[in-house]
Formats: C-alpha cells, sequence, structure tokens
C-alpha cells in the first residue's frame, strides 16, 4: 500500500487566465517612497559595520564567513557569507532571504549558489529561527505592544513601529554589507528568497535601483487586503485573528500594511526578475502572487507549479534559477 506523502488544497483561487492579468485597484501611500526614503537614510546614520569572520569548517570545496552588520536602528544582523574555495574574485553574489519562522541554521545549509560558482550572503532574519532553522539575531527594536504570537502584528498598529520596517531595513543594508567585501563583485549582486524571502527580495528590488536579477518564489507579504481575507493558513492568519479580537483597528492595520505591501515596491523594481507560484497554494494565494508580478516594473517571468502548493517549484525550480543566474550574472 502505497503511503500519501503530501496533500494540497484544490484549485481554489482565480482561474489561471485571469490571474495573468490581474490588478487590484489598490494605490501606494501617497508617501510610500518618502517613507522609505527617510527610514533607510535613518539606518545609514548607523556604520554599517560589516564584519567577515572565518570560520573553520569541515567543508573543502566552500570557505565560510561569519557575517555581522548594523541594520535598522544599528542593531547587530546576522548572517553567513560562503566563496568558492580558492576562488579570489570579485564574484557575482547572490544574497538570499529566509522563510517565515526559519533563521540562518548552519553554513551547510546555504551550499547550492556558492556550488556553482556564487559568493552568497545568507541573512539571518532578527527575532526569527525557533519555527524551523535556528536563528542568532534578537530583535531589540520590539516595541512591546500587544500582539498575536508570531511576528505579522508586532508593532502594526503604526508604521513606524511595525516589525517589517525593521526587517526591509535589514534586507537593504544586507546588500550594502555584500557589496563592502572584496570577493564580491559590487556591480552583479542577485536577491533571492522563497516565501518571507521572495516578499522581502522584492522590497529590496523596489529600494535598491542597481540590482542585477531578482529571484522571487511564491512571495509573501504580497497583497494584504485579499490574502487576510482569502486564506486562513499561518502567518496571514494572526493578521486576522488580530483583527477578531481589535475589531475597530481593521483601517489603521491595513494603513500600516500599505507601507510594507510588495504591491508598492513592484513598480519600483526594475531588475530582471524570476517569479514562481503554486496555484494550490494556500499559503500565499496565486492572485496575491500575480498582483505582485503584474505590477513589477523590470522585465520578468513567471513559472507556474499547477499542482503544487507552498512548496512551489523546489528541485524543478531550483534549474530554472540557476539558468538565469548563469544568463544575468555569467561567472568569468
Amino acid at each position: 500500500m502505497v503511503a500519501l506523502l503530501y496533500s494540497a488544497v484544490m484549485h481554489f483561487d482565480l482561474p489561471l487566465e485571469q490571474l495573468e492579468g490581474y490588478d487590484p485597484r489598490e494605490t501606494a501611500p501617497h508617501d510610500f517612497l518618502p517613507f522609505w526614503q527617510e527610514t533607510l537614510a535613518q539606518a545609514r546614520m548607523h556604520d554599517l559595520n560589516a564584519r567577515f569572520d572565518p570560520l573553520v569548517t569541515p567543508l573543502r570545496q566552500v570557505e565560510v564567513q561569519d557575517v555581522t552588520f548594523s541594520g535598522h536602528g544599528g542593531a547587530p544582523i546576522r548572517g553567513w557569507l560562503l566563496t568558492p574555495a580558492g576562488t579570489t574574485g570579485p564574484l557575482p553574489c547572490v544574497v538570499e532571504f529566509i522563510g517565515y519562522g526559519g533563521g540562518r541554521g548552519h553554513p551547510t545549509d546555504w551550499l547550492t549558489w556558492p556550488s556553482a560558482g556564487y559568493a552568497t550572503l545568507v541573512m539571518d532574519t532578527r527575532g526569527q529561527g525557533t519555527a524551523w532553522r535556528q536563528g542568532d539575531t534578537p530583535d531589540p527594536g520590539a516595541d512591546g505592544a500587544p500582539h498575536l504570537p508570531g511576528f505579522m502584528t508586532q508593532g502594526i498598529r503604526h508604521r513606524d513601529t511595525y516589525y517589517y520596517r525593521r526587517v526591509v531595513t535589514d534586507a537593504v543594508r544586507a546588500v550594502e554589507a555584500a557589496r563592502t567585501h572584496p570577493r564580491v563583485d559590487a556591480a552583479r549582486i542577485a536577491v533571492s528568497g522563497g516565501s518571507q524571502g521572495g516578499g522581502l527580495a522584492l522590497a529590496v528590488a523596489g529600494l535598491v535601483p542597481d540590482l542585477a536579477l531578482c529571484m522571487t518564489d511564491v512571495p509573501f507579504l504580497t497583497h494584504f487586503r485579499r490574502a487576510v481575507t482569502l486564506t486562513d493558513s499561518a502567518p496571514y492568519s494572526e493578521i486576522a485573528q488580530y483583527l477578531r479580537i481589535h475589531r475597530t483597528r481593521v483601517d489603521e492595520v491595513m494603513g500600516t500594511l500599505a507601507y510594507f505591501d510588495t504591491l508598492h515596491f513592484a513598480p519600483l523594481a526594475m531588475a530582471p526578475a524570476v517569479f514562481s507560484v503554486g496555484l494550490m497554494d494556500a499559503v500565499c494565494p496565486p492572485s496575491t502572487v500575480y498582483a505582485a508580478y503584474n505590477r513589477y516594473a523590470g522585465r520578468k517571468e513567471m513559472h507556474v507549479y499547477s499542482f503544487n502548493g507552498h512548496e512551489g517549484g523546489e528541485g524543478t525550480h531550483l534549474q530554472v534559477k540557476l539558468a538565469a543566474l548563469n544568463a544575468h550574472l555569467p561567472l568569468d
């Protein structure tokens, strides 16, 4: 008897022909870009203090450095830098962002890009890293206000205190840190990630104008208004649960989330982009992914996995991303 190893919901969102043209009638806050310009200017008042400490590991073909740099508020953000052993550079670099709840883990978790010849900076996500892979970066910016367990409602009553203001700022600073390393070609940087990591890659692509490539898989932090009413899966369900209790704060909460929605970063992003979507994804519904994709300003391609959920294309899609790296950041 064959065991059922995985089950997915059926297609529950818009048909593909509607997804391909889906663009919600939502506009960015009038001060969206000034807000982010000021946020990043404040972060840059702190010295980046990028440190790369060599780490002895059993790996023979990859060199590892323990990374620390200053993120939002000058807080120290951890990470890894991995480079192919024996290379002198400068190398094109992939800056990788992590999915919700995960941390930087171990260097052995991140061998794909350096095995293909690329430098890789993996950013630890502040406050996360206990749900499925360990992290090492605390979040000293938490305001202590009531919020649902998780991160989606932390500081959600105001854009200045919202958790993702700090994380998006950290992500931009991660690119800046990568660019300081002598083994990295500062002109050839790609950003990559899945789910939360995919949303952060889109945000960074909107805020950093000269990236070479954006690879975003089943991105989270996208089209909040639709997501929180279409899926009851975490993490979007954290917001819905918060609003079940704080019934009078709907407009306030949605007003905050508008500053962190990839719908509004996407029109600013000009780097070539590779997207992926699972049409059975109940975590990041397909229409939310397409909403960002259809607004993305740069040259772009979508890879559709019709019978997959939030796992997306997995190893199949990894081949797509390796080909994209080879096309847009060829190794000399």
